[in-house]
């Protein structure tokens, strides 16, 4: 069966007929546009650029020195060498202690800056900040324990750290020595 191109005169006389009392529609108000694509996020393509930028080019944030496996030790570039020897070695007498167990990062976080300022105001040297092993951690991983080594590492007022001794609490606590109150 094939298709017409064009109608017979009947059909024109009927569709005639049909639409004989019919008005043409205006279409002058009426504008149909295609809808808007959708959005596309693009912030995060900013946000992931200001960090690299931050991680290539501003300050390093840390810079652990890592010997004997996980031991965890820094000092400012400005200290000697010496002072995070003796600071190692049990030279330094711990003057307060702060217990990070069963706070979040965010109580942790306030809780470090918190008692960093309070040792400030008492002159306290050298203290201990015992983050835990991780040992009840999804994984078994420490996460206070990176956490609070690059807080301690931002902190003007920090000039070293390293991991306590064992009798001391070993891998689940960090010794840090302070600046002098000025």
């Amino acid at each position: 069966m094939t298709k017409r191109a064009t109608a017979t005169p009947e059909e024109r006389a009927a569709f005639e007929e049909a639409v004989a009392g019919a008005q043409p529609l205006t279409w002058d108000r009426v504008h149909h546009e295609p809808p808007l694509p959708p959005a596309i996020p693009r912030q995060h393509l900013h946000d992931e650029a200001a960090a690299l930028d931050e991680s290539l080019h501003g300050p390093a944030l840390i810079d652990l020195y890592l010997e004997g496996g996980d031991e965890a030790a820094w000092r400012r570039d400005s200290l000697p060498k010496a002072w995070l020897r003796d600071l190692r070695r049990g030279r330094w007498v711990t003057q307060d202690k702060l217990d990070l167990h069963g706070l979040n990062r965010d109580q942790a976080r306030l809780a470090v800056v918190g008692f960093l300022s309070q040792c400030r105001q008492h002159g306290h040297r050298c203290v201990r900040i015992v983050h835990g092993k991780g040992l009840s951690s999804p994984g078994r991983e420490p996460v206070l324990k990176r956490l609070v080594l690059g807080w301690l590492s931002q902190r003007r007022e920090v000039l070293a750290f390293c991991q306590a001794r064992a009798a001391e609490g070993g891998a689940g606590a960090v010794v840090v020595l302070l600046a002098a109150k000025k």
